[in-house]
């Protein structure tokens, strides 16, 4: 069977009844079983994945069939899919079965899309590398001694190795970005609110969104436009109008764009991304667009402010799973309160652990106004900053990450290091704005480079067609 490398493909060889769903489904099985190795897949759903194929066969002999009739897609292990498990690849949500199905998949079911099965992820979407899954470790299809990226590393991997069409993700403050920068593939956090997040099990709720990871703009785009809008069971989705993406990712105007001095001449950077991400801006002003550097004061405390309310939010949000109501419940307990203590103490793991104490720290009495308080204030700032400089310039464009994917270990004694790998993600995270990563060459070993493009709030249309012209002119 040929190679389906994007949705085109699928809807042309179903077209000329060169293939039918239950055929492409049984492709991305087999290349799942061929792939295994690699550990995206926490859970495959051959069996409801191949029932719901042949009503999608059904539905296109009788010309009744979705938008996205033909697509297989894989969804993190932190979306509900009714009757299936979840268990944000952590042992406390153990045998835990979802009674509903998130909004955003749900959307993209009833336009006939395919669920193929749940993806590995750092637990509770916590780590920049994928290495903090009960699970095990998922890895980089491009070189399998090095990480693909977090939280959604497994997310990330099942479309860069073609285990499915596209993937969902999540992004608090670059989970989706950064692992599409280290496997050489598109990547969007859309506008906080634009994808309803009832069925997301929270992390930090006021910085979660639901992404997309594809190996085109088209496609991506076309999941987001099914995937947004205004949801009943979600009373912080945007109850602005979506537009049809898809079909406006035609770009010919001249643009300006802004470059932060400080992301360029950081000496975290590596040399290829610098070059890489200079060649860009080079020859977005040959064609005539206005690019100007820009200085932005506040990147030093973008991860200290990301960090103080991501924790804070995480240890409240995550203070639910206690052996009481659902998932593991230690059976060494011998009271209430060792129950609480055993439960949580053996069903977490270290980061989430290490996550939920900073959090229930800056949120204690003593120094809720000393680090929360000042935090809300610096990420007011860095939102208006953003949004002032959004104002005058269509894009902001920088890179995505500081390296290239690091090899497992590497960052693994020192939290600090590992934060540091959001750096670039995370002011698009606080802002609240889209922010879209996309292919930009590799390095000198061959490991994919990410470029990142942030937008205004509610401005993915203009994203989209912009980052569609800009991989076209990469791959030129």
């Amino acid at each position: 069977m040929e190679k389906f490398l994007s949705f085109d493909d699928i809807k042309r060889s179903l077209e000329n009844k060169e293939t039918d769903c239950k055929a492409i489904v049984n492709y991305y099985l087999n290349n799942i079983q061929t792939k295994a190795h690699l550990n995206a897949f926490v859970e495959v759903y051959t069996d409801s994945a191949l029932e719901q194929a042949a009503k999608v066969d059904e539905k296109i002999a009788s010309g009744k069939a979705g938008r996205l009739a033909g697509m297989v897609i894989g969804i993190k292990d932190v979306l509900c899919y009714q009757n299936h498990e979840v268990n944000a690849s952590s042992k406390i949500l153990e045998g835990f079965e979802s009674q509903f199905t998130a909004t955003a998949v749900q959307r993209l079911i009833d336009e006939d899309a395919i669920i193929i099965g749940r993806l590995n992820c750092d637990e509770f979407g916590m780590g920049s590398s994928n290495e903090n899954s009960v699970h095990g470790k998922t890895l980089n299809a491009a070189d399998e001694s090095r990480v693909p990226g977090g939280s959604s590393g497994g997310s990330a991997v099942a479309v860069q190795a073609n285990l499915c069409t596209v993937s969902l993700g999540t992004d608090t403050g670059g989970s989706v970005r950064q692992p599409a920068a280290f496997t050489g593939l598109v990547g969007i956090k859309p506008t906080y609110s634009r994808v309803s997040r009832w069925g997301l099990i929270a992390y930090a709720s006021s910085f979660d969104t639901i992404g997309v990871f594809s190996r085109n703009v088209p496609d991506n785009a076309l999941v987001m436009q099914i995937m947004a809008g205004p949801d009943d069971f979600d009373s912080t989705a945007s109850r602005k109008p979506v537009p049809a993406f898809s079909e406006l990712l035609h770009f010919e105007k001249r643009v300006k764009v802004a470059y932060l001095k400080e992301t360029i001449e950081s000496p975290a950077l590596q040399p290829e991304i610098k070059a890489n991400t200079l060649a860009v801006l080079d020859r977005l002003k040959q064609e005539g667009h206005q690019v100007d550097e820009v200085n932005f004061p506040l990147l030093k405390y973008i991860l200290p402010t990301y960090y103080i309310l991501t924790t804070a939010e995480a240890s409240s949000n995550l203070s639910r799973f206690d052996g009481v109501k659902y998932g593991y419940r230690t059976p060494n307990a011998h009271n209430l309160e060792s129950m609480y203590k055993m439960t949580r103490s053996e069903g977490f793991g270290e980061e989430v652990k290490r996550r939920i104490m900073l959090g229930t720290f800056v949120l204690s009495a003593s120094y809720y106004d000393a680090y929360f308080t000042k935090a809300q204030k610096v990420r007011r700032l860095i939102k208006e900053f953003t949004e002032d400089l959004l104002s005058k310039y269509d894009y902001i464009i920088m890179p995505t990450t500081p390296s290239t994917a690091f090899k497992f270990g590497e960052h693994s004694d020192d939290p600090v290091a590992m934060y540091l790998e959001d750096l670039y993600t995370v002011q698009a995270s606080v802002s609240g704005v889209p922010s879209l990563s996309i292919p930009n060459g590799v390095d000198e070993s061959g490991l994919p480079i990410g470029l990142q493009i942030m937008a205004n709030s509610f401005k993915e249309a203009e994203l989209y067609a912009f980052a569609n012209y800009l991989t076209k002119s990469n791959s030129n």
